[in-house]
């Protein structure tokens, strides 16, 4: 059996709905064998609303790890939330030394329920040596017009549109700019942009707060597709396919939470009930 291995470069998120949590979950749903160095530890205060508390790792203990994991060998890998322009800057080399074939950026800047940059200066770091990397980016609406610097929030597909162009002109091959439930339409709309076409996918808009990890398991079940040999339209049309289904069956977790189900598109597809 030839199993497909892929890298998680990611945070850990303590409540499990995202970062490497929901990474893993979502390479098993997908049939590829999961791998991860881990860049940051986020815990929730459950005596102060959630608040989100991050601590990044040394960059020693992330070598360490992708070290390890490059022993082994990868088909393809994902960024998540890496915590530090030393961490970037680490993983650029890395990217570079070991010829990295398929490689998506997820470009996370802010936690589920914060508004605020975790680190402003990693911003920068990602649009001048992740983004170029990218076989895929991969960003929320937020994140586009943090990486884009257009002078307005996105809010149309219009928006996205020109967003996508300026983000490609950085160097990614292509640039999936996912419009969720903030975009000012009836459906969930995402826009995929290769540098000449654009391709828009949509689905049914559902109507849940249960999002939690979202962008994460996007970004992890087109790893999962690209590992497994899938072209880049083609990966991205099944990660819109899960996470949809994801969305749909998400759960309460606590008062404060709810993230999607992982299982859910194997269970659509086998016709089992959630």
């Amino acid at each position: 059996m030839n199993m497909k291995k892929v890298l998680t470069l990611a945070g850990s998120d303590t409540s499990g709905g995202a970062g490497i949590q929901a990474d893993l979950k979502t390479f098993q749903e997908l049939g590829v064998y999961g791998m991860t160095a881990l860049t940051t530890i986020v815990t929730m205060d459950p005596k102060n609303h959630w608040h989100h508390n991050v601590f990044p790792q040394n960059i020693d203990t992330v070598k360490s790890q992708l070290e390890t994991v490059l022993s082994v060998g990868i088909d393809a890998m994902k960024t998540g939330m890496l915590g530090s322009v030393e961490i970037i800057e680490e993983a650029a080399k890395m990217i570079d030394e070991n010829k990295v074939k398929h490689v998506v950026i997820d470009p996370v800047m802010v936690c589920k329920g914060e508004d605020e940059v975790l680190h402003p200066e990693t911003a920068d770091a990602l649009r001048e040596l992740l983004v170029p990397r990218a076989t895929v980016v991969t960003p929320n609406l937020f994140e586009a017009w943090q990486l884009a610097k257009t002078d307005h929030p996105i809010k149309t597909v219009d928006d996205m549109k020109e967003a996508a162009v300026k983000i490609h002109a950085l160097g990614p091959k292509y640039v999936l700019i996912k419009g969720g439930s903030k975009l000012n339409h009836e459906k969930a709309v995402d826009v995929l942009y290769d540098g000449k076409d654009f391709t828009i996918l949509e689905s049914e808009l559902v109507d849940t707060t249960y999002t939690h990890g979202a962008g994460c398991t996007n970004s992890a079940a087109i790893t999962a597709e690209l590992a497994k040999g899938k072209s880049v339209e083609e990966a991205v049309q099944v990660a819109k396919d899960f996470i949809t289904a994801a969305i749909s069956n998400g759960f309460k977790l606590n008062e404060y939470v709810g993230p999607t189900m992982h299982g859910a598109y194997r269970n659509e597809r086998n016709g089992a009930t959630v």
